[in-house]
């Protein structure tokens, strides 16, 4: 008899009632150290009080109005990124795959408007950009499509950072190049910032436009607000989602004016998509996680636990094998199979998310504490105790 829940994951057999910081706790008060941090969405950790009392406030004014009409809290939380990122408009939506829907037919309608019917968007091995139709035929992969077809057309894949591919594949019938500056899903992989500079080099000589997605590797999750910036370039559109809310549903998508020139009243809405709540809480995400001394402490934190994890893999050889990422945004290469690290970290009350690439991601709240982090890697030591090498 099938479950009163779409039985669509595997889920682990715990459950939690409250959470506090990076910590989670079970009705029986099982507390358990979250590395995980919702998938990168809690970024100021469990029951932030900043994000309780943003909600709150707002809660006990106006909930939800529409877009029919003027919303004062959107038009802050906008002002705030455009303020702080390379974008000039701002659409919101719910989620990160609303937000790839956007950005796909945005580019198609700004060269659409040109006379130029451009439908081609390459995008790379590895990526996950969501599970919509749009999203699963972006990622091109076996496990995402199969079953679901037909496909929405117009995707090309190629392979992760491979600049020869790359320029063999873009040509004057390139619509976009959509890309993750860092693939979450994919194993935590960084583009390196070459690729990422001859790309957006090969877009703007073929009239093409660039999609950056950072809804996993956005708002602060590598030391930097958004992750193209260490490579020193920006996209025309790009996606954001999970840390924008802390943990309420909020996504978005930002582009520059030109990118964003097809998209006049009428040709796309949402109706819960910048709702009041959302917004406030949204807004008050980035008035902290923007602030260069919060992002200091994220490159600094990660330094720390990056070290810690590569004394781990120096001391369990058998276990793992490298130490990949940027910021709060790790991952552990792993040399048994991630979810027999991630089950022996159930056991150590310790919460991991496992990923492709033989990776074990590490994503916990930016404001994680030392003492945390340094108890993390103790129970990650003590999992790894007790895994046998694979044969």
């Amino acid at each position: 008899m099938i479950s009163s829940v779409l039985p669509t994951y595997n889920r682990a057999p715990l459950a939690f009632v409250r959470g506090h910081g990076s910590w989670l706790e079970t009705e029986d008060g099982t507390r358990y150290l979250d590395l995980g941090a919702g998938i990168a969405v809690n970024c100021l950790g469990h029951a932030a009080p900043e994000l309780v009392e943003a909600l709150t406030e707002q809660a006990q004014r106006v909930w939800h109005l529409s877009n029919l009409y003027q919303i004062p809290e959107q038009q802050k939380l906008a002002d705030l990124l455009v303020e702080h990122s390379f974008a000039d408009t701002v659409f919101f939506t719910n989620s990160g795959t609303e937000a790839c829907e956007l950005a796909v037919k945005m580019a198609r309608k700004y060269h659409y408007d040109r006379g130029d019917e451009r439908a081609e968007i390459i995008t790379f091995a590895g990526a996950f950009h969501g599970r919509s139709s749009a999203a699963i035929a972006a990622a091109g992969s076996e496990k995402m499509v199969k079953g679901f077809g037909p496909l929405l057309p117009g995707f090309t894949h190629l392979p992760w950072d491979d600049l020869d591919a790359l320029k063999a594949a873009v040509s004057d019938k390139t619509c976009a190049i959509l890309i993750e500056p860092v693939q979450g899903e994919g194993g935590i992989r960084p583009a390196s910032d070459a690729f990422l500079k001859a790309l957006r080099a090969l877009a703007d000589a073929h009239g093409a436009l660039v999609i950056f997605d950072e809804v996993q590797c956005g708002m602060g999750r590598t030391g930097r607000l958004f992750a193209h910036e260490w490579a020193g370039v920006t996209p025309d559109i790009m996606m954001v989602a999970k840390g924008i809310g802390g943990g309420f549903p909020l996504g978005a998508v930002l582009a520059t004016e030109n990118a964003a020139s097809g998209m006049t009243v009428g040709t796309h809405g949402s109706t819960y998509g910048g709702n009041p709540l959302g917004c406030a809480v949204g807004a008050r995400v980035m008035q902290v996680v923007a602030e260069p001394g919060f992002l200091a402490d994220v490159i600094a934190k990660g330094a720390f636990l990056r070290q810690r994890l590569e004394g781990l893999v120096a001391a369990h050889p058998d276990v793992f094998e490298d130490v990949r990422g940027e910021g709060l945004m790790l991952g552990l290469k792993c040399k048994v199979a991630p979810g027999d690290v991630v089950q022996a970290g159930y056991a150590q009350k310790l919460l991991t998310v496992g990923a492709a690439d033989n990776v074990v991601r590490i994503l916990p709240a930016l404001n994680i504490s030392e003492a945390d982090m340094a108890e993390a890697v103790a129970r990650l030591d003590a999992a790894a105790a007790t895994l046998k090498p694979a044969a």
